[in-house]
């Protein structure tokens, strides 16, 4: 049973290294959505290092917003699409805070 126990614990740590990646790699498409979010809004936004920890919120939010909506779009081109949505309108209701 050697072999089993081997192949329980390769399975998990394979898994575990999954839900990893997918934490990586949605922090970093959140902080790509905050910089093309700062660039698309007038006036830049609030700074780079600001607009990339808005971004991170937005990715959230824009998939929460679609979500609700009903919409979906697939692939990376479309939770890219999905993050800069929701960090424009993060930037654009920080900027109504911030007057």
């Amino acid at each position: 049973m050697v072999g089993s126990n081997f192949f329980r614990t390769f399975a998990a740590t394979n898994q575990l290294n999954s839900i990893i990646m997918g934490i990586i790699f949605s922090l970093l498409l959140g902080c790509l959505a905050g910089f093309c979010a700062g660039k698309l809004m007038k006036g830049g936004g609030f700074g780079i290092i600001m607009n990339i920890v808005l971004g991170l919120f937005g990715g959230v939010l824009g998939g929460w917003l679609f979500d609700m909506l009903g919409i979906t779009w697939g692939g990376l081109l479309g939770q890219l699409g999905t993050a800069i949505i929701g960090a424009v309108v993060i930037l654009w209701l920080a900027s109504l805070i911030k007057k």
